[in-house]
C-alpha cells in the first residue's frame, strides 16, 4: 500500500466515516431547504424562483464530477481523489459562505456538488475494495441505512441553525463537517488501491467503452427514463420550501413535513430490497412509473378544481404515494441501465450517474421555475415526466424482454 503507516479503523469506525462522507452531498442540499428565503433576501434576488437554482447547481456539480472521479480513482488511487474532492468542496462551501450576490453563491454551489461527487463515489470503491462478498453486503447497508436517513435530519438541522443564527452559519456548519471528514479520514483510512493495481487514463480505451455503452439500446432507454423521473424529483425539491412555507405557511415546521416526505422515500428503498425478488424490477418499473402518471393525471384536475391549492392532508397523501414509488425507480432503473456493464462497471456507472442527471437538472429546472404560488407545477411534472419515462421504460423492456427479471425463482 502507498501509505502503509496509517492506521486501519475498526468496522464500526469505518461504517461511521464512509457514512459521514456520502451524506455531504445530501447535507449541503436538505441543509439549506428551510433557508431559502432569507438567502434570497440577502442576496437581492429579484426573482422569486431563482433562488432554487441554489438547490439545482449542486446536482449540476456533481453530473460533471461523476465523468472524472471514477477514471481519477483508478489512476491515481482513492485517497488522492477524496483529497481533491474535499479541496473543491472546501473552497466551494467558502465560496458560499461569504457570497454577496447570487451568481457568487452559484459559483460556490456549483463546487460543492463537483467536489462532494469524488468523495462519495470513491467511497463505494474503498468499500469494493477492503469488503468482499457478504461483508461487503453488510458494510453497504448499513451506509445506505445511515445515507437514506440524512435527508430526514438535515432540514431539522439546518432550520436548528436558523433557530440560533443565520444561514450562513449553515454553511460554516457544512465547512465544520468537511474539515472533520477528510481529517478523520487522511488519519484512519488507508490506501486500498496499491500503485500496481491502477489503471493509467487510456482515450481509445474510453472511446471503446463509450461505443460499447451506446450500443445498449435497452439501457440506453433505461438510462433516459431515470433522468426524467429523477427530472420530475429535482422539480419537487426545488420547489417544495416555496409550497410548504409559502403555500401553505407552515414556518419553521417545514423540516417535520419534509422529513415525513422523505421518510416515504427511504421506506420504499427498504421495501424494494424483496419486492424485487418477489416481482422483479422490470416489473417493478413498469408499475412504478405507470402508478407516478396515473396518480398526478388524476390528482391534477381535482387540484385545479381547488385552485391549484388542496388541503395540506391531501397534497401530502398525494406526495407520500408518488415519492414512495419514486422511491422504486431509483435503484431499479439504476440497476437496469448498468446490468449489460458488468465488465466495465466503473465507467458505466459514471456515464449512467451523469447522463441521468445532467438531464434530471434540466428538466427539473425547468419545472421548479414554472412554480406560481400552487402546486400545479410539480405536480405537472410528475404526470408528464413520468409518463415519458413509462413510455421509456416500455421500449427498454420490448427491445430485451428478458432484461432485468430477478425474481426469486
Amino acid at each position: 500500500m502507498s501509505d502503509p503507516y496509517t492506521p486501519r479503523a475498526g468496522f464500526g469506525e469505518f461504517v461511521a466515516l464512509m457514512a459521514l462522507i456520502m451524506c455531504l452531498v445530501a447535507l449541503s442540499i436538505d441543509a439549506m431547504l428551510p433557508a431559502l428565503d432569507q438567502m434570497r433576501d440577502a442576496l437581492g434576488v429579484v426573482e422569486a424562483n431563482d433562488i432554487q437554482l441554489v438547490i439545482s447547481v449542486v446536482f449540476l456539480g456533481v453530473a460533471m464530477g461523476q465523468l472524472i472521479y471514477g477514471l481519477l480513482a483508478d489512476a491515481w488511487g482513492c485517497k488522492r481523489t477524496v483529497y481533491l474532492g474535499f479541496s473543491l468542496f472546501i473552497a466551494g462551501t467558502l465560496c458560499s459562505l461569504l457570497a454577496q450576490d447570487l451568481t457568487t453563491m452559484l459559483i460556490g454551489r456549483f463546487l460543492q456538488g463537483l467536489g462532494a461527487a469524488g468523495p462519495r463515489i470513491v467511497t463505494v470503491a474503498i468499500v469494493r475494495d477492503q469488503y468482499k462478498g457478504k461483508e461487503m453486503a453488510r458494510v453497504m447497508s448499513l451506509i445506505m441505512t445511515i445515507f437514506i436517513l440524512c435527508p430526514v435530519v438535515a432540514p431539522l438541522l439546518g432550520q436548528g441553525v436558523l433557530l440560533v443564527a443565520g444561514w450562513r452559519e449553515i454553511f460554516g456548519m457544512l465547512l465544520v463537517l468537511a474539515l472533520i471528514s477528510v481529517a478523520w479520514f487522511g488519519l484512519r483510512q488507508h490506501e486500498t488501491l496499491p500503485p500496481e493495481k491502477r489503471i493509467p487514463i487510456a482515450l481509445p480505451r474510453i472511446r471503446e467503452n463509450l461505443r460499447e455503452i451506446g450500443g445498449q439500446r435497452a439501457a440506453l432507454f433505461y438510462m433516459v427514463a431515470l433522468g426524467f423521473v429523477f427530472g420530475a424529483f429535482i422539480g419537487f425539491l426545488s420547489s417544495i420550501q416555496q409550497v410548504l412555507q409559502g403555500v401553505y405557511g407552515l414556518g419553521a415546521i417545514f423540516p417535520v413535513y419534509f422529513a415525513v416526505l422523505a421518510i416515504s422515500i427511504g421506506s420504499a428503498s427498504f421495501s424494494n430490497a424483496k419486492l424485487v425478488m418477489r416481482f422483479g424490477m422490470r416489473t417493478l418499473a413498469l408499475f412504478a412509473t405507470s402508478a407516478i402518471t396515473v396518480l398526478s393525471t388524476l390528482a391534477l384536475p381535482l387540484f385545479i378544481g381547488q385552485e391549484g391549492v388542496p388541503p395540506l392532508w391531501l397534497w401530502m397523501a398525494y406526495l407520500l404515494l408518488t415519492l414512495f414509488c419514486v422511491g422504486l425507480l431509483f435503484g431499479n432503473l439504476n440497476a437496469m441501465a448498468m446490468e449489460p456493464f458488468g465488465h466495465i462497471a466503473g465507467i458505466a456507472s459514471s456515464m449512467v450517474g451523469a447522463v441521468s442527471t445532467f438531464i434530471a437538472v434540466a428538466l427539473g429546472t425547468l419545472v421548479a421555475q414554472e412554480f406560481n404560488g400552487t402546486v400545479l407545477p410539480v405536480v405537472i411534472g410528475f404526470a408528464s415526466l413520468g409518463g415519458i419515462a413509462l413510455i421509456c421504460v416500455w421500449q427498454a423492456c420490448r427491445r430485451c424482454p428478458k432484461t432485468a427479471t430477478v425474481t426469486s425463482e
